[in-house]
């Protein structure tokens, strides 16, 4: 019935916003806007109705959850990060009906879901600035995904984007896109040399690590990229334990996914941490390598954020 046309890997850093202000980081960040405008530009071009937003921003304890209100309306102000984003303005509508059907899909392949149609809940950054890039005229609906998993395998993301594409082409009747916002290694400077890392990466160990991963991605080497997630996640320091990035190859057939990462964005340094905007073709897949909950490649997320 529907259709998952597109699926990217994106980026939400906060300095993105802090790029249109005036200041000394005024048009530092223009690739990133340009990456996500793009991305924006293709999903009107391919008919997208909503874009699903899997944020490693929202942090959660127990179960997945689907924040599909019917319009979303405000000003945000990162709590982590408020010298960067402040009192910044949205609204987008969102998509109940869709969001009922993601979380459907996921608890009947065994991964607890709960979508929240009827809430005050409000998106976090990692929603809010792509979408500022990328629907600034509200065109999209939009649904957010929890990402920031704290007690989940990674192997039940998997199988989440893999219902999440189930209830997008069998149930729904539209044309849908998904966004994995998050980045690669998210090692940030320590307090007090974030200016000195305002444009590098950690370590140079991390650096080597994401543009290994990069490659990999580009070269379509899923069977081995899949297979050292749970060990990048945690090793390279992986934001939101990259739940993210296994939701977003779940949805893509996990690591029988024959596509190539296209790179709109080429990999930058933010404040210590790794990022990108990649777009993954979606290519025609029958699930069969998806992993199942509490298999080897969904090895549990370590406790606390790294």
């Amino acid at each position: 019935m529907g259709k998952l046309a597109l699926v990217a890997k994106v980026t939400h850093v906060p300095s993105i916003y802090l790029s249109e202000l005036d200041g000394p980081r005024k048009g530092t960040r223009q690739d990133a806007i340009a990456g996500l405008q793009e991305i924006g530009r293709r999903c009107r071009d391919l008919g997208v109705d909503t874009i699903v937003v899997c944020d490693t921003h929202w942090l959660v304890n127990a179960s997945y959850h689907i924040n599909c209100a019917p319009h979303f309306e405000g000003l945000y102000t990162s709590n982590e990060l408020p010298h960067f984003i402040s009192n910044m303005g949205y609204g987008f509508p969102g998509n109940p009906q869709l969001g009922k059907l993601l979380a459907k899909a996921a608890n009947g392949l065994g991964v607890e879901t709960l979508a929240h149609d009827a809430t005050t809940l409000a998106p976090e950054y990692g929603t809010l600035v792509p979408m500022r890039y990328m629907n600034a005229d509200r065109h999209f609906k939009v649904v957010s995904v929890s990402a920031l998993c704290m007690a989940h395998y990674l192997g039940d993301s998997a199988r989440l984007g893999w219902a999440m594409r189930r209830a997008i082409e069998d149930e729904y009747d539209g044309t849908v896109a998904i966004l994995a916002s998050g980045s690669l290694s998210h090692r940030f400077a320590q307090n007090g040399q974030a200016p000195d890392f305002a444009f590098r990466i950690w370590s140079p160990f991390l650096e080597q690590l994401d543009r290994e991963v990069v490659r990999m991605w580009q070269a379509g080497e899923w069977q081995a990229f899949c297979g050292m997630l749970p060990e990048y996640a945690a090793k390279g320091h992986g934001e939101g334990f990259m739940h993210d990035t296994a939701m977003l190859l779940g949805a893509l057939g996990w690591s029988e996914y024959d596509g190539r990462a296209e790179i709109l964005t080429p990999y930058f340094a933010a404040s210590g941490t790794g990022q990108i905007n990649a777009v993954f073709p979606v290519t025609p897949q029958d699930g069969r390598a998806i992993p199942a909950p509490q298999a080897s490649a969904g090895a549990a997320a370590p406790a606390g954020r790294l």
